[in-house]
């Protein structure tokens, strides 16, 4: 049994756009890591990045140069106000001017500034934790989501259980180069056989497996900076097709994270639908999900040097509780 539907005569998957409920269903089945690592787990696949992988990444640096693969956090940044979601508000406590007019109440010249911020905590470069999408009221490992995340937050699979284990080996597909002229057009579906493409063509060092954080890049990021932000929260866009599910569970990867907002591709796949690959990669796969990484200045260096995998550290500012997470993804090489 497999959750990937029939190819046409072109070669791509096709769906029934009519049934998401369906196809979410089935994929749910075939995929669910539902009981894996036991009925206590909160990691989900992050269980497949171990000490080795560790190592493994560790021995990828070479030339010791680094990459942040974080937007920044400031007001000039991709929200809409959709579902309440704002850009960062960056406030001053003390300043400067605070200091210079011996306001702030130091004794023999002491002065210093000091600052806050207030923003959702999926607003810019972040994980999705394992306790951020729900498949009818059903949590990862088959929890009940009520019991989950409550008004204290998520008490069962806080994105703070994620902290220590998210570094490892990290390898960069760069779609939006193999498939196009560096950006893919919006909806373009991304399927398995794209991935494996994408795969063959960077070479040895791009093949993907267990324990690895797999970052797939679509230029949609690169062309919101050039054209700007508009569409680009909830907007259309590039991303992985819902037949992927498979391909997810298989490769038996630890994280997935995209230059896009949403992941999947918009609009979905369905006539009636929303985030549908969310419902069956988070809750059954177990899978941690990133959105809106930074992957151009890295994906102009792997195509350089030719080398597409890297040590890679990118834990979660670990807030307790929380059901995302913001993140500086760092990648060396």
């Amino acid at each position: 049994m497999s959750v990937m539907p029939a190819l046409p005569a072109d070669g791509r998957p096709t769906l029934d756009r009519t049934d998401p409920e369906g196809a979410v269903a089935r994929a749910a089945a075939e995929v669910s890591n539902w009981g894996r690592w036991g009925d206590d787990d909160v990691l989900g696949t992050v269980n497949f990045l171990d000490d080795g992988k560790r190592r493994e990444g560790a021995a990828l640096v070479r030339r010791g140069v680094s990459f942040s693969l974080a937007q920044r956090f400031d007001m000039d940044g991709p929200q809409t106000g959709w579902r309440r979601r704002t850009n960062p508000v960056h406030t001053m406590l003390d300043t400067g001017v605070d200091a210079e007019r011996g306001s702030q109440g130091f004794p023999h010249g002491f002065g210093g500034a000091d600052d806050v911020v207030s923003m959702p905590l999926q607003c810019s470069t972040q994980w999705d934790g394992l306790g951020h999408i729900f498949d009818h009221g059903r949590a990862w490992n088959g929890r009940a989501a009520g019991d989950v995340v409550t008004s204290e937050g998520d008490r069962v699979t806080g994105i703070e259980h994620m902290a220590p284990h998210l570094a490892g080996r990290g390898v960069l597909l760069d779609l939006g180069r193999h498939l196009a002229d560096g950006e893919l057009p919006d909806g373009y579906a991304i399927t398995e056989d794209d991935l494996r493409a994408c795969m063959a063509a960077q070479g040895p060092t791009a093949q993907v497996g267990r324990g690895d954080i797999v970052l797939v890049r679509t230029g949609r990021l690169a062309r919101a900076r050039r054209e700007g932000w508009a569409g680009y929260a909830g907007g259309p866009s590039a991303g992985l097709s819902f037949t992927t599910a498979g391909w997810l569970h298989r490769t038996e990867i630890a994280a997935v994270a995209t230059d896009t907002w949403g992941f999947e591709v918009r609009p979905n796949e369905f006539d009636d639908a929303f985030q549908p690959l969310h419902q069956v990669a988070i809750p059954h796969i177990g899978l941690t999900v990133g959105e809106m990484w930074d992957l151009d200045a890295l994906a102009a260096d792997c195509a350089i040097d030719g080398r597409w995998d890297f040590f890679l550290t990118a834990a979660p500012i670990p807030v307790t509780g929380a059901v995302g997470a913001p993140v500086n993804p760092v990648a060396v090489k």
